[in-house]
Parts: C-alpha cells; structure tokens; sequence
C-alpha cells in the first residue's frame, strides 16, 4: 500500500513482522513507535528492531533502540502516554493509516499488576484516539482480543456474540478499547477497526506466551503445568496469518455513511482472527514437544512425562477460544490456515539461536 502508516507497539511481536511486512512490499512510510519496556526479555524487542532495520534496507547496527530512520522506516521511542510526543508524530506526519498494537498484554500478569493496563491499554489508546480526532486519518485498526469472549460456552465465537463478562482486567480494557473506538468513530467520523485476535504464536513471539515459557522450562529441565488438567482448548494463531489479516483490513476502511437523522453512524467494525481450529492442550503440547526433538532444541529421548504435571485452572482463564472467521473471509477473502505443527517448527527453528542468548 502507498501510505503514510504510524504503527504502535512496533518492537512488539505483531507489531515488527508487521512493519517488516510493509517494508518488504515497498510504497508505505512507516513510522513505528514502542516504549521497548522490559516486561519481557528486551533482547528479543532488540532483535526485532534488527530485523527492521534490515527490512528498510539498513544494517542490523542501524537498529540503535533509542530511535533511528532508515529507508522508509523511522522507529521512535517513546510512550503512548506521552501526549506532546504522539501530537507531535499526528501533526508532523498526517498519517493516512493508524494502526494501534501498543498494549500491555497477558491475562495474568493483568490480575498482579492492575494499574499497567490502565495506563498503557485505556490511557494509551485514549491519546491515540484524541490523535486521530484532531489529526484526522483515513483508518484507524487497532488490536482487541479473543480474551473479550470471557467464559462464553456457545463456539465458536461470533463479532456478535455477548462480550460483556470478561474475566480478567486484561479481557476489559479490550472490550473498553471497541467501545471506545465506536465512540469516536460516531461522534468524530473515524474510520475504526478492531480486530480480536486468538492467541498468536511463531518465531521471536513473546516469552509469556504457554509455548515460549514450556520450551524455556523444558529445556532447562524444569516441569510444565498444564492447567484445567489439559482440559482446554486454544485456537492457535500464527503469527504470518495475524499480518495478511491486518494488511487486508488496513486497505480497506469502513465507509462513513449518514444515519436515518442526518447524522454520521459509526464507521466501525470488528473481526475475529484465528486459525478457526481449537487444538486440545495436551495435543498442542505433544506437537510442540515432538518438533523441539526433531528441531535439536531438545534431544531424543528426552523424558517428556517427567517433565509435565496437569493442574487445576488458574484465576483470569478461560477452557476454550474457537474463533468464527466467517466475516473476514467474506469481507477480505482471507482466512488463517497456517498448521499448528508447521508454525511451531518455524519457532523451534528461531529458539534454536536464541537460546544461547540466555
């Protein structure tokens, strides 16, 4: 695409094979903006930005984490709770999409530390918001997440289902951010997209994530819990499938339209995007610790049922994710397809080299 894109939380999993997606394709100014704070290993978010930096046609020395332009690619450091930054970036750039990633994610860490969603996931997105108001832009989409679904029993889930009984402060902010976003769009004409995404995985990903975190302790012989007694299930999204899913729907913005009183509605919609195929835990487990073998992480024979313990559910978690993509794929012609053992490889390849990092 031929635009001017600000991405948010853009050393951030999505966010960075994101931006590398744009810069590959060529015609997009991206500017990416990320705190780089060190709710997980930095040295990852540093690595990604050395994948950029040679995405835009640099070198990996180029990445310096405090901010550097290269090609078409501008990384600024920086907070989205910083509003003098964020109108400075809206009114120096007119940016022609907005795509928000920034966030403080993972359900548990939100039941410890409260007040980091606030900040990052309501403020934040409230500044950003504010941005697109008074520096109108074409788009604006902007990561929600399955988690909004709470302990829904009907599956798979649907954009209209009942969202209204999250069960973590997590699942509530993002449910807060469609709500806000719909706002703005009715009251402010802003094109707005939400998209819910289910459980995203691959290659340089986030090490709180269940397949991260079981890899990490597996290899230091340390057990894994398995929570629910393997009970639940999860619909594994890969990482390359989450990235066409916001390409597709970046070009593609809602039409504002005015309603039966002459008055704006609102431009906005939401969409699921998962791989539409809930994998058992212990299936997701025995697939994952089958490629770490055949990989090299681990070495044959390694003793997988010493190293495993099924427990109860923790607080904040849900038995089962199961996206309805229907809507995307109607809407955008795209669906994720990607096979839970290809995009588990594809990671076991990565850790492989990142592992002696640690």
């Amino acid at each position: 695409m031929s635009a001017k894109v600000l991405i948010t939380g853009a050393a951030g999993f999505i966010g960075a094979f994101l931006c590398r997606r744009l810069l590959e394709e060529g015609g997009a100014r991206v500017v990416g903006l990320d705190n780089v704070n060190d709710y997980y290993d930095v040295r990852i978010k540093e690595g990604r930005l050395r994948m950029l930096a040679r995405a835009a046609g640099g070198g990996a020395g180029d990445a310096d984490p405090q901010g550097f332009s290269v090609g078409t690619f501008e990384f600024v450091r920086g907070d989205l709770c910083d509003t003098r930054l964020l109108e400075r970036l809206f009114a120096e750039n007119g940016f022609d999409v907005v795509v928000n990633l920034a966030a403080q994610a993972g359900v548990r860490y939100s039941i410890e530390n409260p007040r980091a969603y606030v900040d990052s996931n309501l403020v934040g997105f409230f500044n950003v918001l504010e941005c697109c108001r008074r520096h109108p832009v074409g788009h604006l989409v902007y990561a929600s997440s399955s988690s909004v679904y709470g302990g829904n029993e009907k599956v798979p889930f649907g954009e209209g289902d009942r969202v209204d009984e999250p069960v973590s402060l997590y699942a509530a902010t993002k449910k807060s951010n469609e709500l806000m976003a719909h706002a703005y769009s009715k009251l402010y004409s802003v094109p707005a997209t939400g998209l819910r995404f289910f459980t995203v995985y691959g290659p340089m990903g986030r090490p709180d994530m269940a397949y991260f975190g079981f890899t990490d302790k597996l290899v230091r012989g340390e057990r894994i819990r398995i929570f629910n007694m393997g009970d639940c299930k999860r619909d594994f999204t890969y990482v390359d499938d989450v990235v066409e899913g916001v390409a597709r729907v970046m070009a593609n913005p809602p039409e504002v339209r005015l309603g039966a009183d002459g008055l704006p509605m609102a431009a906005h919609r939401v969409y699921n995007v998962g791989n539409s195929h809930p994998e058992s835990l212990l299936g997701f487990v025995d697939a994952l610790q089958r490629v770490l073998v055949e990989e090299g992480v681990l070495p044959p024979g390694y003793d997988f049922e010493a190293h495993r313990e099924l427990v109860p559910m923790q607080p904040g978690d849900v038995p089962v994710t199961y996206a309805d993509t229907s809507a995307l794929e109607r809407d955008f012609g795209f669906r994720p397809s990607t096979r839970l053992e290809d995009g588990l490889r594809e990671f076991a390849r990565w850790y492989r080299g990142y592992r002696w990092l640690q």
